[in-house]
């Protein structure tokens, strides 16, 4: 690892790690092909100093209106524009939750 000079030491414990899944605040394309600016789910595919690059399945675009080409945003570490992904609960089976050993059918 490459000795860097800190003000301070830099946290052991990072937000974020390459491979996560997290939602950014961006411009992209809804269902529909309309442009809107909202939450869109991303991989972390780089982490900088400051930065964290954040790739998209679908096209997002800059403020001033152009293309990303590779669905890659750069993010700041400190950004309220990235927000870790919080997956939804899978609907469970409601046969699963029914302890047979406990109804004694036999």
């Amino acid at each position: 690892m490459i000795n860097a000079s800190y003000m301070r030491p830099p946290d052991d414990e990072e937000a974020y790690k390459i491979g996560d899944r997290v939602e950014g605040f961006c411009d992209h394309e809804d269902s529909d092909a309309q442009r809107i600016r909202d939450w869109l789910k991303g991989t972390i595919v780089q982490i900088e100093n400051k930065l964290i690059a954040v790739q998209f399945r679908e096209n997002v675009y800059l403020t001033d209106g152009w293309m990303v080409p590779d669905r890659i945003l750069w993010f700041p570490l400190d950004s309220t524009n990235i927000r870790p992904y919080v997956y939804k609960k899978k609907k469970s089976d409601p046969l699963e939750e029914i302890d047979l050993d406990s109804l004694n059918l036999f």
